[in-house]
């Protein structure tokens, strides 16, 4: 008979205030997934193992703040949890970071399983101070993270996704040092919030939060997507999963203003030209990633050609986006 693997608790970085609790991961065997590992067989291994996750279903769970405040919380039948509830003031658990301590563990004593970390997982939840400048919604795919999206035979992302480690993986030229600037602001000292909403699944969340520790960008709240249901169909006028979460942070901060980064190789020009069309007080400007593609460029062009509120730049390397950034005062 086999051995059961331990299981654990994966806790997202995810984003709220301070009467706002707003928590996401998810309860899962723990598979022991190197992301570093190189080789072929063991790259399509570790690749087959994150998307086929064994969750732990139903479970109770219990997150707790500080030494003095727990909230109870139940996996679903993948897995998953979300917290999404009004609390009391939670300011003294605010670091200088703007982010808030969290310890997840869990509940059911009749357990008979192995459980990692001697039931203790951390997480954090980011809110940001009130004397921050501006916000960064940003995509990861194409952006600051090459996939090959845009790829006609797709077969880039495939290369890239099953037979490359975290570890391999290059950002973009520029990139890490232009989110640091932006999350330094213009005095240098500031802690603008950066937000990574990716169309990704959320079984790549560890995958792209290694890539994004490794590579020195700053720590942000990652916002990933659950796998649609087979032979599910959206509603006529539904909007996607990517632009229904960017509309979730504006409406959490609503005095916060936002400068939006993606590419032009999927949805973000569309995405973010109708968020900047209903709220262009919110948004200080657009940068999309110009990919060597031709038929897109035009297309992206002809999209914003009589949008002039605010500022949309196809930039082809990050210098080009840190320049318009200073100049217009966003860093220094």
């Amino acid at each position: 008979m086999f051995k059961k693997d331990p299981i654990q608790i994966i806790a997202f970085h995810t984003y709220g205030t301070s009467n706002h609790l707003y928590l996401r991961g998810r309860a899962i065997e723990d598979e022991s997934i190197n992301l570093e590992h190189k080789g072929a067989f063991k790259l399509l291994f570790n690749a087959w193992k994150r998307f086929e996750t064994d969750e732990i279903k139903n479970a109770k769970l219990r997150v707790k703040i500080g030494a003095d405040k727990y909230y109870d919380i139940k996996t679903d039948n993948k897995g998953y949890f979300l917290l999404d509830e009004k609390v009391e003031d939670l300011s003294s658990y605010i670091n200088k970071t703007g982010w808030v301590k969290l310890e997840f563990s869990f509940q059911n004593e009749h357990f008979t399983r192995t459980i990692q970390s001697e039931n203790r997982f951390p997480g954090e939840m980011l809110i940001p101070s009130k004397n921050v400048s501006f916000g960064v919604i940003s995509d990861i795919d194409d952006t600051i993270l090459h996939t090959g999206l845009t790829s006609v035979l797709k077969w880039r992302v495939l290369i890239n996704t099953l037979l490359t480690s975290a570890g391999k993986r290059l950002p973009l030229e520029g990139a890490p040092e232009f989110y640091q600037f932006l999350h330094q602001g213009k005095t240098g000292q500031e802690v603008n919030p950066i937000f990574y909403v990716s169309h990704s699944p959320w079984n790549l969340y560890r995958y792209l939060e290694y890539f994004l520790n490794k590579n020195n960008f700053p720590v942000g709240p990652i916002i990933l997507r659950s796998f649609p249901r087979p032979f599910s169909k959206k509603a006529k006028g539904e909007k996607p999963q990517k632009q229904k979460e960017i509309v979730n942070i504006l409406k959490t901060y609503p005095k916060l203003k936002f400068i939006l980064i993606g590419d032009i190789g999927e949805h973000d020009p569309k995405i973010y030209l109708e968020i900047a069309t209903k709220n262009p007080e919110r948004i200080f400007a657009i940068y999309l990633r110009s990919v060597k593609h031709k038929r897109k460029i035009v297309k992206v062009k002809a999209l914003y050609q009589n949008f002039d509120t605010i500022p949309v730049l196809l930039i082809e390397n990050s210098n080009q986006a840190l320049q318009h950034a200073k100049n217009h005062g966003f860093i220094r």
